[in-house]
């Protein structure tokens, strides 16, 4: 097995996971929430912590979600420029783009550690108890991997492999 093949085979493995969890998430947070409005409007309360799961959930949802969307390029992006420019134009702009976000998610990321080091010295607590931090590691997870996913789509606009053009 050559390791461009591994490579695929590890690429299509974690894409499988990610959606999995993606969906596994959202899924999660549909039966919490409506469980929650059964809860108030029927039973006549509910569960002290769901809003707080609920609202870390949207995070992680949101950054697993970018993270989907960087590992093909599909970001929400304002392209509007990139249609009327000329060709030969077109791929400097795409690698400043690419060397542009991957720099901002790097800082991004970079951040949020020193975001996460701080409520772990000052041992914040969410869902009745639980450190926070262990909760907010999505944050420099999540943009660190978007960072080296753009890096990576710089690699690959810069020096294609033969098997990636197309």
């Amino acid at each position: 097995m050559s390791i461009g093949s591994l490579l695929k085979r590890l690429d299509a493995l974690g894409r499988r996971i990610e959606d999995i969890f993606l969906a596994a998430m959202l899924t999660t947070m549909i039966l919490l929430a409506g469980w929650q409005i059964v809860q108030r409007n029927f039973i006549g309360g509910g569960m002290i912590w769901a809003d707080e799961l609920l609202r870390l959930l949207v995070l992680w949802l949101g950054l697993l979600g970018a993270m989907a969307a960087s590992r093909d390029n599909r970001h929400v992006s304002i392209d509007l420029l990139m249609r009327f420019l000329p060709k030969k134009i077109k791929p400097p702009v795409r690698i400043l783009l690419h060397l542009f976000t991957a720099v901002v998610c790097g800082m991004l990321a970079f951040y949020s550690l020193k975001f996460v080091q701080m409520e772990h010295e000052y041992q914040t607590k969410v869902l009745t108890g639980l450190p926070a931090w262990w909760f907010e590691l999505i944050l420099p997870i999540g943009f660190g991997m978007m960072s080296l996913r753009y890096l990576g789509h710089l690699r690959r606009t810069v020096y294609p492999l033969p098997e990636e053009v197309v």
